[in-house]
């Protein structure tokens, strides 16, 4: 069982993809976007109106999902097809980096591109919906989607999620492109949790994306206090409609919806796949909608009101104006046409850069990066080879050995390809290098023997998880525990006794244990984290000094598993009673010691903080900014590279908030020897707490304290303003 984030507001978000080129000056406003909606549904029956608002069924229509087409009017079906990371059940599409790697990266701007090749691609296949991006905070670290959102901190899934809803939607994709995927948690669960928690942690990233215009969120198959997501009108409607200003589309995750009546009162506009239990031919809505209608149960003008709000997320992205045929046959991939996906080659180059950007050197005693002097280099490990069942042939990447670059499940696609480390790195070590290597996980006396003479030994191990309708090695999703997968701490141990200089690489979908990290031989640890098909290069690009590493950690890294406020519970309602303290909160609250603090990541470089300087703005105008903070960061060390400062804010004590909570960061390059100025905005939002009785954010008064540093732990200047 998962332990559940949140839900009706749950996770991910639905982008229809782009036209041939960026055009986001030509995307509609809603308001344009609901005249055209309004003028179109006014000519549709009722029965038009529900076939547009149904699911088509599960296995029987070209994609995931599809709607109903409407012939008169013309509307089409549309198509809605995973997922976070790209097109799920289609050919020559690209594998990039999952959601929690893409995060590591702390930048805007890859952050964006990544969106936008991934709206191009989903446009060019014809698919009018991906159901993607994924911003479920990673509440607990074994929990066995948390791989496809974008970490522990609701700020940076913010960030993140905006970023990549507006790269999606300037394929001419944008909100209706963006439906929000459910918090997968299990059903008859209950997730309890109180309002300020629900608001200011689990709400505030698709707060940021309706800001960026998200056309659609997916309500989840799990209870909200005793209610089911997908009937609960408060998340929907009056925190996501009516609060947030939401003017999309609510829809159900693949088989959330309970009922038909109240779901419809209570503020859902599509159901999908459409049957009650997927695949029985039955539906709560279809004909059954046209009846309650007709029987005075559902008004109609709430239809009307759903398929108003669908159409016109089809309107704004501009998806009147010409469209590919859909070329996904999901259920039949034999018959798919072959659509060659134009740019492969330019998004393959995107996420190289992404994923060295991404891994995070999280320990250096100056063995990285390799030099150039090196004879032989030992690689050991499973992780770092091929998949041994080949690519592709296990069901939605489920195969739990070789090495690992995306979880399982439905948030998955295809490898087009995969450059495995090994591949990396002896391409980038050259022919005058021996390269000796064992996959075998299990044979320390093979590892130790091939390690020994080895000017380097780079020993590498994993850990995977995903969606629980899949199991792997026990693990039904969620993962058991946090320990490396196939004999790794063995393994490391093994390597490092006989090497002196040893260097663990560990592709993982979260925190794991590291009993070894101590251990005298091991000079560095890299984390690539789940990096997509080009993962071996992108490592190598790091190794061998190419990239300069700039990757932050997402998620903290604890010393003990029991450090984690929440844990996977098998009871049906779950309670949150870390409320505010999830993650580097929970850490700083209680004063624990983390392994690896949230944010963290080393640099070949060296930068120091100075001049930090903060100015308050008390007369700003309503949602404007209320402070800015300025900091000079300088490059001391021999190697340009990027830094990313962060720039946490400690409230007034009467708000009630964790010690610190991030409100900024910024990746800058900066030659060396060179320095930056960096400035942070703190916005009305970003300084309010949530008044569950006003139901309404205020902004706290008294003295605030800006903490400006390296990782949450690693501060390097601070200071204070009062409002």
């Amino acid at each position: 069982m998962r332990v559940p984030s949140l839900a009706a507001i749950s996770m991910s978000i639905l982008a229809s993809m782009a036209l041939a080129a960026p055009t986001s000056n030509n995307l509609l406003t809603w308001d344009e976007a609901y005249a055209k909606a309004e003028a179109l549904v006014a000519k549709m029956t009722l029965e038009d109106k529900v076939a547009t608002v149904t699911g088509e069924g599960w296995e029987k229509t070209k994609c995931v999902g599809n709607t109903g087409a409407v012939e008169d009017p013309a509307f089409p079906s549309l198509c809605l097809e995973d997922g976070p990371l790209g097109v799920r059940f289609a050919d020559n599409v690209t594998a990039g980096l999952s959601g929690i790697t893409a995060a590591a990266t702390f930048d805007r701007e890859l952050l964006y591109k990544r969106g936008s090749y991934m709206g191009r691609e989903f446009y060019l296949k014809g698919a009018h919906m991906a159901l993607g991006p994924c911003v479920d905070i990673m509440r607990s670290p074994a929990g066995g989607r948390g791989w496809e959102g974008f970490g522990e901190d609701p700020y940076l899934q913010g960030v993140a999620g905006s970023e990549t809803v507006k790269g999606i939607q300037d394929q001419n994709v944008l909100p209706l492109s963006t439906l929000l995927m459910s918090c997968f948690a299990p059903f008859k669960s209950s997730s309890n949790v109180d309002d300020r928690t629900l608001h200011e942690i689990y709400v505030w990233p698709y707060a940021r994306m309706v800001e960026a215009g998200i056309g659609g969120v997916m309500c989840s198959y799990n209870q909200i206090d005793g209610t089911w997501a997908c009937e609960d009108e408060y998340t929907m409607n009056t925190v996501l409609k009516q609060q947030l200003g939401f003017r999309g589309l609510v829809m159900t995750d693949w088989g959330a919806q309970m009922s038909g009546i109240p779901s419809a009162l209570a503020g859902l506009d599509m159901t999908m796949p459409g049957d009650i239990v997927m695949g029985d031919g039955y539906s709560w809505w279809g004909p059954n909608l046209t009846k309650y209608v007709n029987d005075g149960d559902v008004p109609e003008d709430r239809v009307t009101d759903m398929a108003t709000r669908i159409t016109a997320a089809w309107y704004k992205m501009g998806q009147d104006k010409g469209f590919p045929e859909t070329s996904i046959r999901a259920f039949d991939r034999d018959s798919a046409p072959e659509v060659i996906v134009d740019g492969n080659k330019e998004h393959a180059k995107i996420v190289r850069e992404m994923g060295a950007a991404a891994a995070v050197l999280l320990t250096n005693d100056g063995i990285l990066p390799l030099s150039d002097d090196l004879k032989k280099i030992a690689i050991v490990g499973s992780d770092a080879g091929p998949i041994p069942m080949g690519l592709n042939n296990c069901s939605d990447q489920a195969c739990g050995a070789g090495t690992l670059a995306m979880g399982w499940g439905s948030g998955t696609a295809d490898f087009p390809y995969l450059i495995t480390p090994y591949d990396g790195i002896k391409s980038r070590a050259g022919d005058d290098v021996d390269i000796v290597h064992t996959y075998d996980d299990w044979d320390l006396d093979k590892a130790t023997d091939i390690s020994k003479d080895a000017d380097v030994a780079i020993v590498f191990s994993n850990a995977a998880s995903g969606e629980e309708y899949l199991e792997v090695d026990g693990n039904v999703g969620d993962r058991k525990n946090l320990t490396l997968w196939h004999n790794g701490d063995n393994l490391i141990q093994a390597v490092a006794d006989a090497n002196e200089n040893t260097v663990v690489v560990i592709h993982a979908v979260g925190p794991v244990l590291m009993p070894w990290i101590d251990h005298p031989n091991i000079k560095a640890v890299v984390w690539p984290g789940l990096p997509g098909q080009e993962s071996g290069n992108s490592l190598a690009d790091v190794l061998f000094g190419d990239v300069n590493p700039s990757g932050r950690l997402p998620h903290t890294i604890a010393k003990n598993e029991e450090d984690y406020p929440a844990h996977i519970d098998p009871n049906f309602n779950v309670e949150y009673t870390e409320k505010l303290e999830v993650g580097y909160k929970h850490f700083d609250a209680h004063d624990i010691e983390p392994l690896f603090a949230f944010g963290h990541g080393l640099s070949y470089s060296k930068f120091e903080y100075s001049q930090l300087k903060i100015n308050a703005h008390k007369k700003a105008k309503k949602g404007g900014v209320l402070a800015t903070a300025t900091v000079t960061v300088s490059n001391e060390g021999d190697r340009d590279g990027a830094e990313v400062p962060q720039a946490y804010i400690g409230f007034p004590e009467s708000a009630g908030e964790p010690p610190k909570l991030l409100r900024g960061f910024e990746k800058v390059f900066i030659k060396k020897g060179k320095k930056a100025k960096v400035t942070f905005e703190f916005t009305e939002m970003d300084l309010s707490t949530f008044d569950p009785e006003s139901q309404e954010w205020n902004v706290a008064s008294g003295d605030f304290t800006v903490y400006v540093g390296a990782s949450s732990r690693d501060i390097r200047q601070t200071g204070t303003f009062t409002l």
